[in-house]
Parts: C-alpha cells; sequence; structure tokens
C-alpha cells in the first residue's frame, strides 16, 4: 500500500493518480469518510474501474469508507468492492471480516493517515508534497 489519499471525485483520483505516476510512488485512493452510504459502491467501483484504466502503470490500492453502517458494508461487498472501512463496534466487524473473506474482499477498521483533497486550493502541489519519500506536512493533512 502507498500513502493514503482522500478523495471525493474522480477529478481528484486523476490529480492524484498523476503525481504517484509522475514521483514513480504507490498510492491508497480513500473516499470520503462515509460514501458508501451517500455516493454508493456503483459510484466507487465505476470510479477505481475508470482509475485503473486511465492509469494502468500507477500501482494503486483503494478504500471505500462505509464509517460505521455495517449495511453499506454488506452493500459495498455484494458490489464487488475490494476493500472497505469499516468503523462500527468490534463484533460486528469481525463478522463483517468474516464475510468479505469468503468474497476475496477486505473489511478493515482503522482508517490510514493520509491527505484529504477536499477543499485543497492546489490539490496538485499537496498530492507532489504528499507523495514524496518523507512528506512534510503541507495545507490539507488531516489525521481524520
Amino acid at each position: 500500500m502507498g500513502p493514503a489519499i482522500r478523495i471525493h471525485s474522480l477529478a481528484e483520483a486523476r490529480i492524484a493518480l498523476d503525481a504517484a505516476r509522475a514521483l514513480g510512488r504507490p498510492v491508497t485512493l480513500v473516499s470520503a469518510r462515509g460514501a458508501a452510504g451517500y455516493a454508493g459502491p456503483g459510484w466507487w467501483r465505476a470510479l477505481v474501474a475508470i482509475a485503473r484504466s486511465e492509469y494502468p502503470d500507477v500501482a494503486m490500492t483503494t478504500l471505500l469508507d462505509c464509517d460505521d453502517a455495517a449495511g453499506d458494508v454488506l452493500a459495498s461487498l455484494r458490489e464487488g468492492v475490494e476493500r472497505v472501512r469499516f468503523g462500527g463496534r468490534a463484533d460486528v466487524a469481525a463478522k463483517l471480516r468474516a464475510i468479505a473473506v469468503q468474497l476475496g474482499a477486505e473489511v478493515v477498521v482503522e482508517l490510514p493517515l493520509g491527505l484529504d483533497l477536499g477543499g485543497l486550493r492546489d490539490p496538485r502541489l499537496a498530492c507532489r508534497v504528499w507523495l514524496r519519500d518523507d512528506p512534510a506536512p503541507v495545507e490539507g493533512r488531516r489525521d481524520d
């Protein structure tokens, strides 16, 4: 897995992937918090498919955030999403992980430290700084 960048759109995914390509770095694209609930797993699968087709040379991992909604995790797994994040109760997470394994998917509970592109004035610069070998703090770096 590469450094995490939280994206809110296909345009932001392209910005992150352009920077990763230019630097020869892997990247983890993370959806906005709770995106599975309001944008849906179909949107995420389509975004990831486009990103992979446009950037086949970039090593990318993806993570759809389901917040604490177990139903969104199940819907995402049924939709074929490979990796989802669940922030709810540990006992529920364990059950969701078991289901995911049967489907060849993964449920994670921890959000990776990442750069959130939402609302940044210069997301291109922020991505280039974040993806360098020793990223320096930049505006928009968030630990949420």
